[in-house]
């Protein structure tokens, strides 16, 4: 799985997050309330998991603008998870040009949470070597040595409601 990315500094603090669950299909969406105004690629990205989940990352401008659990890959619980100590802020760009793009890829994709599930990470293809870029206050993107999406954390989500 190849998702070439390039990340690019921007000025401000990270946006706030949205997070909108669909309680009829489980249906997690995080997106960046404030929109960052650039010229490139609106479309989306769909990652396929080899156990049928579905990742898909929604793109404004080029950059990655929010994040959708279409089917969940089974999670595995953890203790505790926190990000990565060190995270740089940024925005993460994908494709070149302008206009739109829908883009599939296929790949493993497995999930972790804390035992609140208020922390999720989900990683893309292979464990391997990353740095992480904050995209918003509560989105993160790993990105690899190859400047390649490795995957994705999901911080202070809230529970999924009660009927």
């Amino acid at each position: 799985m190849s998702i070439a990315v390039r990340v690019e500094p921007f000025d401000g603090t990270p946006s706030d997050v949205e997070y909108r669950w669909d309680t009829d299909t489980d249906i997690l969406t995080a997106n960046l309330r404030t929109k960052v105004v650039s010229e490139g690629t609106s479309g989306s990205v769909e990652i396929e998991g080899s156990d049928g989940s579905w990742l898909i990352l929604d793109l404004d401008g080029g950059s990655v603008h929010g994040v959708e659990v279409a089917v969940w890959p089974e999670v595995r619980k953890r203790s505790s998870l926190a990000p990565p100590g060190e995270i740089t802020d940024g925005r993460v760009m994908v494709g070149e040009g302008n206009g739109l793009a829908s883009i599939e890829m296929n790949t493993a994709l497995a999930a972790e949470a804390d035992e609140a599930e208020r922390t999720i990470h989900f990683r893309l293809g292979p464990s391997r070597q990353t740095k992480t870029v904050r995209i918003a206050r509560d989105i993160l993107i790993d990105v690899d040595v190859k400047d390649r999406i490795a995957g994705v954390w999901l911080l202070s989500v809230p529970p999924f409601p009660e009927a």
